[in-house]
């Protein structure tokens, strides 16, 4: 705890607003929601304060994970019922979360006034963070990468999988067009040497054809302990803390917190980059 409080006073000199990640996959089905909400507890936990915003089109699923049940969502946001503040739902240890929906697939439909109201309430909220986390869904639409160069930090979540490595890859490749931070991180290793091989696999591809680093963030070790917890829809850094998974997403968080600041982007500029590129037309990826 003496370490965390050190970084976490570290990030608050270093950082002006929050530091926002986007979360991403080249493929769904790798974890990539699960560990959003797990590494943004143990950040609140570690009393950061935390806003998780489901981002995932169409999929949004952070509350299922954290055993809530929004009263209100994106929907009504979008169709002008209700404001970002009066959906935002609490969870666990102070996270605090903007619930998804189908709507947020209206997004770029808004007329320009309701997006930038949108998008100043979004601001206004995110002030009082030290993190946000972007759940920003798998693939590589526009959407996504919007998302992913606003934030400017993006995890590449995979499993060591060849077809989630390669889908993975592919991501990757698009987003160094963009020229986003990007860190890695392999999910539901049967050991620490698949986690290892599987990562400098990947690696080795992104620097040999893309010319890059790719720094690893870690390794989550497969866990029984992780199903038994979606399944009764409490996160396993909570639930099963001392088990091997949850003990390496705290190892993630604290490699994440050790960056250096000058690698994230300010939580204004995310949302200025977000406004324009909301904007963009359809084939400016």
């Amino acid at each position: 705890m003496d370490q965390a409080a050190r970084l976490r006073e570290l990030v608050r000199e270093k950082e002006s607003g929050a530091r926002v990640l986007a979360v991403v996959s080249g493929k769904g089905g790798v974890g990539k929601t699960n560990l959003t909400v797990n590494l943004g507890l143990v950040l609140a936990k570690w009393g950061y304060k935390v806003l998780i915003f489901d981002a995932d089109l169409g999929l949004g699923n952070v509350d299922i994970l954290l055993g809530l049940v929004p009263r209100w969502d994106l929907r009504q946001v979008i169709n002008g019922e209700k404001s970002l503040a009066e959906i935002i739902i609490r969870g666990p240890a102070g996270l605090q979360l903007i619930p998804g929906a189908s709507g947020l697939q209206e997004l770029a439909d808004l007329d320009s006034f309701r997006q930038e109201k949108l998008l100043q309430e979004l601001e206004s909220l995110a002030t009082r963070q030290d993190f946000v986390l972007l759940d920003a869904g798998a693939g590589i639409s526009r959407k996504i990468l919007s998302f992913a160069l606003a934030a400017g930090e993006v995890l590449v979540v995979t499993t060591p999988e060849p077809t989630a490595l390669t889908d993975a890859y592919g991501l990757i490749k698009i987003l160094a067009r963009l020229g986003t931070k990007n860190y890695l991180i392999v999910n539901r290793v049967a050991s620490e040497t698949e986690g290892r091989e599987a990562a400098q696999r990947l690696q080795q591809a992104v620097r040999r054809f893309l010319h890059l680093d790719l720094p690893l963030l870690g390794f989550i070790a497969e866990d029984r302990a992780v199903g038994q917890a979606v399944h009764r829809q409490q996160p396993f850094v909570l639930s099963a803390s001392g088990v091997k998974a949850a003990l390496d997403v705290e190892a993630i968080a604290r490699k994440l917190l050790g960056r250096a600041a000058s690698e994230s982007k300010a939580g204004s500029d995310f949302f200025q980059k977000l406004g324009r590129l909301f904007g963009r037309r359809k084939g400016d990826f």
